[in-house]
């Protein structure tokens, strides 16, 4: 009965990584706004940085990332030029190394790049910027082909976390993604990062992918625990060839039906919470001693475009094609595409290309929506006193969540709302009631389940 109420509820949602969304950036916000929200930044305040390396050498069916294959490592190695290039705009617009708290490379696969790119990139990094001696400096690593010297370098320009990317260890479901990643292979990266001091560890693992079924993915999940991560995402599968046509490639009758991709998920879920893994917010699994699990506990668990994180940095600055920062001011994006972000670095020393400016009622709903996000719950009326916000303004919203608490999906009470347990994997469409984009939204997502 429980599984028959959430496939009712179940619709697309946004994944709320940011509020506003991406999808509502606009041309208006641009690289020279940019500058000036940089220039307008409280030095005191520290900063977390992204990288986004946008190349890979095979191609992943089921991928949404900004990524292109390249056979080739000059297309690369002339990307890494103009990666430097921005860094030394921002840093000279910041004036003085600023104090970084957090560093992450993402894709693509970073972890493709040459070992001397490493060292250089990071000797870079560490002359711009003021790297906090208890930094976690983090890598998405696609364990496929990685040679022990990549390894080595990237311990020795000091990464400390390593990302996984798996899906799935079964075969078929492999072979239908075209990711052939036999579960040795994985094994022996990890083991490969552990014996060169990199021990703090991330395992992707996807429901909802062609082939998969319940018994399947409850296999490769007890895999993942047998390698004992830190952490692990449990990420839907999101099937949007309108947007990634690449995703054509996937058989969409192979793909599961609504029953077994919600059972799929609850299935893993349950499995990694037997196994001693706190569940936190929507997807993310941790271990009680882990960074994530302390940040829920003290009520400091934040949520960016890397997912939830325990990174307190108030600021976020992404460098490369497509990468977005997060300002006090607002988001602003970088030229997606490689060739116009490497013309723009040319061009300007900066790539930014759309964003949104933030406005009060903005950056209230996206506090709300971040509580729902990463603590289930949210007490509106203190959040909205806290922000000079009248609580009765978002009668509307708790009008919309009224059916979703007569099925004891959510719980309300004196204005303060609490997702329940099994409420959880609906915890995006808890969150769309209080998007006031949604209404004029053009933008297709994926199912929230």
């Amino acid at each position: 009965m429980e599984e028959q109420i959430l496939r009712r509820h179940d619709r697309p949602a946004p994944r709320y990584t940011s509020y506003p969304t991406a999808p509502h950036f606009t041309p208006s916000v641009e690289a020279a706004c940019y500058r000036a929200w940089l220039e307008a930044f409280d030095a005191a305040l520290p900063l977390s940085l992204y990288f986004h390396i946008p190349f890979c050498d095979s191609l992943c069916w089921f991928c949404g990332c900004n990524t292109t294959v390249v056979r080739r490592y000059e297309p690369v190695a002339n990307y890494l030029r103009r990666l430097e290039r921005e860094i030394e705009s921002v840093a000279r617009i910041l004036g003085g190394q600023r104090r970084i708290s957090h560093i992450h490379f993402g894709g693509g696969s970073p972890s493709l790049l040459a070992p001397e790119d490493w060292r250089r990139l990071f000797g870079l990094i560490q002359s711009a910027f003021a790297i906090a001696a208890d930094a976690e400096i983090a890598v998405e690593i696609d364990p496929r082909d990685l040679p022990e010297e990549n390894v080595a370098a990237l311990a020795e320009v000091g990464i400390n976390r390593a990302s996984f990317g798996v899906q799935d260890f079964d075969a078929e479901v492999q072979k239908s993604i075209n990711r052939i990643q036999p579960f040795d292979m994985t094994r022996r990266m990890v083991d490969a990062f552990r014996a060169h001091g990199v021990e703090k560890l991330n395992i992707d693992l996807m429901y909802g992918l062609p082939k998969q079924s319940r018994a399947g993915i409850a296999d490769s999940a007890a895999q993942v625990v047998s390698l004992a991560p830190d952490r692990v995402a449990l990420f839907g599968y999101a099937h949007v060839p309108w947007f990634k046509p690449h995703q054509k490639l996937i058989a969409e009758d192979a793909l599961p039906d609504a029953d077994e991709r919600l059972g799929q998920f609850l299935d893993a879920a349950g499995l990694f919470e037997k196994a001693g893994y706190q569940w936190i917010g929507l997807d993310h699994f941790a271990r009680p001693e882990d960074g994530l699990a302390r940040a829920l506990a003290d009520g400091l668990l934040r949520r960016n475009f890397q997912g939830y994180t325990d990174d307190a940095a108030g600021v976020l600055i992404g460098f490369g094609a497509s990468a977005i920062s997060s300002l006090p001011q607002g988001y602003i994006q970088n030229a997606a595409r490689t060739p116009a972000y490497n013309s723009a670095i040319d061009a300007h020393g900066l790539a930014a290309e759309r964003g949104i400016a933030l406005s009060a009622e903005d950056i209230l709903r996206r506090r709300i929506i971040e509580s729902l996000m990463c603590r289930l719950s949210v007490d509106l009326p203190a959040i909205c006193e806290d922000s000079d916000f009248s609580a009765a303004s978002f009668a509307a919203e708790l009008g919309e969540l009224e059916t979703l608490r007569r099925d004891g999906l959510v719980e309300i009470a004196g204005g303060r709302i609490d997702v329940t347990a099994s409420g959880r994997p609906l915890l995006r469409i808890v969150c769309a009631a209080f998007d006031s984009y949604l209404r004029t939204e053009v933008a297709r997502h994926s199912r929230a389940i």
